[in-house]
């Protein structure tokens, strides 16, 4: 029998987990075009003030506003599934748990950060947020955010994402967004690349420049970003924080964390928490992220200074990089399909602390579509990298012998992406 952990309310974190603090060191910080460190007054042009304070601090524990609380009631916490089915059809000594974060109106882990941000932007009077998306899970809990907020929002879709998940544009008008395909003719940047090639696919670093060159343009209105950094992996750390508590009811520790990586969030989200455990003194924990092999950003990747958009209009950022100018092909799972590595994933892998990995779409897909057939849940398609290395590792744990206890995040589901397995 599938157990599940408490979903009571108590589960429910009132702050954040900072990992900065408890670091042995830091990643470099951001830079400008002459080299020199950028301050929150860069970060005044594009971000809300609340937003900055939460990517600067340093305090160890950051309280979240009880407006955003009131918003996570609804979804938060979410379910901690152990795979008793999955372990069975493996014939496997290890115990494999796993985190669903789809159970929330948007689908997705992408809640957890959209929600603050709209939450400070509303606060500081502003009307508009412009941002990104890949596969449109961004896209997605963004609309959802800032129709609770009364914010509007416009939203630049990579254009192979907006062809493949029409269904994403429904949800996001849905909820009072406005989205277009990226590249696209409404901004210097999008004309200059379509303009090279009118069918180009698009690429996050594209639909970035595209977001912060209208923030840049236009009056009362901000940025978002979905991932990378260090006030998105902020948010995320919830969902380690209340694994850590359903663990502890449940009556086990992780030995092995997995989560899939594009920018970094949901896998920082998890980890995070942990990691910090571990490095005060708590029991040792491998830590896996796993990434698409046509965008291998932190197994082919350089560690080194680099933009976070296409055209060059943001700071320049320390992390693993496959160089701003990537693009990579249209596959399924558009939300890993990112050139760089959130800054704090690329310095813990710097640090030896998590281990990187690469899997092909083919493969994931094949392990997704075993995953809803045998536990009954559909994975969007970026979190059947996380399922494959889990499905991995159990595998090896027969083969050994060895007592593993088995954590991934299912960061999202697939109800909107069924045409990515019925195409694999």
């Amino acid at each position: 029998m599938r157990r599940f952990s408490s979903r009571g309310s108590n589960f429910l974190p009132k702050e954040y987990t900072n990992i900065k603090p408890f670091l042995p060191s830091l990643p470099p910080p951001p830079v400008g075009p002459d080299g020199a460190p950028v301050g929150p007054e860069v970060l005044s042009a594009l971000f809300p003030s609340g937003l900055i304070d939460h990517e600067t601090t340093m305090e160890p524990r950051v309280p979240i506003p009880e407006e955003v609380l009131d918003a996570y009631r609804v979804y938060r916490p979410s379910p901690l599934i152990r795979a008793t089915e999955l372990e069975r059809a493996l014939d496997t000594p290890a115990h494999i748990y796993y985190k669903y974060e789809g159970t929330n109106p948007a689908g997705s882990h992408k809640s957890n950060t959209a929600l603050p941000q709209a939450y400070f932007a509303a606060s500081d009077g502003i009307a508009r947020i412009t941002t990104e998306t890949g596969a449109g899970q961004w896209g997605s809990a963004l609309a959802q955010a800032c129709s609770r907020f009364a914010l509007d929002l416009d939203v630049f879709m990579v254009r192979a994402s907006f062809l493949q998940k029409p269904l994403r544009k429904v949800f996001i008008n849905m909820h009072g967004g406005n989205v277009c395909a990226s590249p696209s003719e409404l901004t210097e940047s999008g004309r200059s690349f379509l303009e090279k090639d009118p069918d180009h696919p698009g690429s996050l670093g594209i639909a970035i420049s595209e977001a912060v060159e209208v923030v840049l343009t236009r009056k009362n209105s901000c940025y978002s970003l979905g991932s990378v950094t260090d006030a998105v992996c902020l948010h995320q750390s919830i969902i380690g924080q209340e694994c850590i508590m359903q663990m502890e009811e449940m009556g086990e520790y992780p030995t092995e964390i997995i989560g899939c990586v594009g920018g970094g969030s949901n896998f920082a989200g998890i980890a995070f928490p942990f990691i910090e455990r571990m490095l005060t003194g708590g029991d040792h924990i491998s830590f896996t992220a796993v990434e698409p092999t046509v965008c291998p950003t932190l197994t082919e990747g350089k560690l080194k200074y680099d933009f976070g958009d296409a055209s060059g209009l943001t700071p320049k950022y320390m992390m693993y990089t496959l160089g701003a100018g990537f693009v990579p092909p249209p596959i399924h799972a558009g939300g890993l399909r990112y050139h760089g590595m959130a800054p704090l994933v690329s310095h813990l892998v710097k640090l030896g602390i998590v281990n990187p990995v690469a899997y092909t779409q083919e493969i994931v897909l094949n392990h997704g579509k075993m995953f809803t057939q045998i536990e009954g849940i559909l994975p969007a398609p970026e979190s059947t990298h996380a399922i494959a290395a889990a499905i991995d590792s159990a595998v090896e744990a027969k083969e050994s012998g060895e007592k593993k206890v088995i954590l991934f995040n299912l960061s999202g589901h697939g109800y909107l992406d069924l045409a990515a397995y019925q195409n694999s």
